[in-house]
């Protein structure tokens, strides 16, 4: 997802990177707000564009919802879809019917968590008039497709509360990263007393009712979120922190000083700058990240209907460059879309199969530009790349820009966007490239494949392919017993993409990070969330 989060239960042990959980080895911790209190400081990095459950598509709204909500599982420290609200599941031998027992849980208001709040969570994301981005990872249910683009109803999506603990959910072929999908934000319960007596219930911090490990109490916003723990909670016993105080400070280098003045505990994105000073400092990290940085471009206006152009343009860069002078975190250049990582059947690693699919040329990038009607880069149109504020996607658009202009003399001018207007625009295709990043929503190449279907909800570029849509199709209908298939079809759905190019590869992540060496049992996962909070605490 700009966001997302998980993989299903049967490869978890085959995932190449796993979670890790930092324990540090002593040092300062910076000052708390109270003495003798369990406070965490993290920095979010931007004001969220919204945290509804059902509307959320970055991960860092993720990283603050799944604090104050949980679905029927949960990740837990191995990277495994752990019991959550459902204390236990059972799935016929077919995979088609996933039978759910809730366990005794309460709202933040003390409502008890049924499992019609599922129901009623999951039939909001999918009504048509809510317009959720996200809707179609609920598409593996039965009849939940029909409903989202009007081709049904409610009554047909094949997800029931069977009594007030059992959730019964049918789908309409085996499906095995659903499980995981379970922990993932749009398929969150909703407490629907709550939701339909305050329309505005997601600004509110009073109505805000989540039933996760912490609570909101206030929002000021563009400042800080803060959350202190909810002792309404299954499993509050386990939870040690008293707050967790979500920053939204955008800048890096501001963040970063604050942490250095012992403001924060945690700063997520460490300002490039500062990366080769940093190495040696216990408190500075490099963590594993199963994510691409890539860039989109709007293939309803020219010249980036052309794919010569598209491609043309990826072929000019020189990622090595990039991530050797630019990122320094130890990313790795993208020859492709989907990352190193993502488990296969019979233990492969999906990139190692798939290997690249392209390298820089100069001479058949200008070829191409040539062969669109732009010889030497004369006539090309006026445009412009898209970024969110954030001092290391200024640095890497600007060495874009450079490489374009020194190798196919073209000239982009550059947009600097705030989180929330950034991803308006991008949504809303307001943009000639943007840049972009995913992350997966479970552990299976299918959370990164199934973006680019035509007209889906995260594809975000106007690009539409009739074979890349059947392959896709294909691979959500084959069943489960023949996965070698299933997987073959992403491999070549992916070939596609990479011929085509509405989407420009240029780095698979790392997460440089700075965090107190006084923290404890922070979880900050390869994919999905920036870190989870659950089990916690400040030594």
């Amino acid at each position: 997802m700009l966001f997302k989060q998980r993989r299903f239960l049967g490869l978890v042990c085959i995932v190449s990177v796993m979670a890790l959980i930092l324990t540090g080895c002593g040092g300062p911790s910076g000052p708390k707000e109270t003495a003798g209190q369990q406070i965490i400081r993290y920095n979010a990095s931007a004001e969220p564009q919204t945290l509804d459950p059902g509307m959320a598509t970055g991960i860092p709204e993720m990283t603050i919802i799944n604090a104050m909500f949980e679905g029927l599982t949960r990740y837990n420290n191995k990277n495994e879809p752990a019991p959550g609200i459902a204390e236990s599941w059972t799935i016929s031998p077919d995979g088609l019917t996933y039978t759910f027992k809730l366990r005794d849980a309460r709202w933040s208001n003390g409502d008890p968590v049924t499992a019609q709040g599922f129901v009623d969570g999951w039939l909001r994301a999918l009504d048509p008039k809510l317009a959720s981005e996200y809707a179609y990872q609920l598409y593996y249910i039965k009849g939940a497709e029909e409903y989202n683009t009007g081709k049904g109803s409610d009554k047909d999506v094949a997800a029931k509360a069977l009594d007030d603990k059992t959730l019964q959910v049918i789908l309409k072929a085996p499906s095995p990263q659903f499980l995981g999908l379970t922990s993932f934000q749009t398929l969150f319960p909703v407490n629907s007393k709550v939701v339909s007596a305050h329309p505005d219930w997601i600004a509110s911090p009073e109505n805000y009712i989540g039933n996760g490990p912490f609570k909101m109490v206030s929002w000021d916003h563009n400042q800080v979120i803060k959350c202190v723990k909810n002792p309404n909670y299954w499993d509050a016993a386990n939870v040690k922190l008293d707050e967790l105080h979500f920053y939204l400070v955008d800048n890096n280098t501001t963040g970063f000083n604050m942490f250095k003045a012992g403001q924060l505990d945690i700063q997520y994105n460490v300002p490039i700058q500062e990366i080769a000073g940093l190495k040696g400092n216990p408190e500075f990290k490099i963590m594993p990240n199963m994510s691409s940085y890539f860039y989109r471009f709007n293939v309803t206006k020219k010249p980036f209907n052309d794919p010569r152009v598209r491609r043309a343009l990826a072929l000019a860069i020189d990622r090595q460059a990039i991530v050797r002078d630019v990122c320094k975190g130890e990313q790795l250049p993208a020859y492709a879309y989907i990352p190193f990582g993502v488990p296969e059947p019979g233990g492969g690693d999906f990139r190692k199969t798939g290997g690249d699919f392209f390298r820089e040329d100069l001479d058949q990038a200008r070829e191409l530009l040539a062969g669109a009607g732009y010889p030497d880069g004369k006539g090309f149109p006026a445009v412009s790349i898209m970024y969110n504020n954030n001092d290391q996607h200024k640095a890497i658009a600007e060495a874009i820009q450079a490489m374009w202009k020194k190798n196919l003399n073209i000239n982009v001018t550059l947009q600097n966007k705030e989180w929330q207007t950034y991803l308006n625009d991008m949504q809303n295709l307001n943009y000639d490239i943007v840049r972009a990043s995913w992350t997966p929503d479970y552990m299976d190449a299918m959370t990164f494949a199934d973006m680019f279907v035509t007209d889906g909800g995260n594809n975000l570029t106007g690009w539409s392919n009739k074979e890349y849509d059947r392959l896709i199709d294909a691979a959500k209908s084959t069943d489960a017993g023949n996965p070698k298939a299933r997987v073959e079809d992403m491999h070549r759905s992916e070939s596609i993409l990479m011929e085509e190019m509405p989407i420009m590869p240029v780095y698979f992540y790392t997460q440089p990070i700075l965090i107190k060496s006084s923290l404890k049992n922070v979880i900050i996962p390869p994919f999905g969330l920036e870190a989870e909070f659950k089990w916690a605490y400040v030594e």
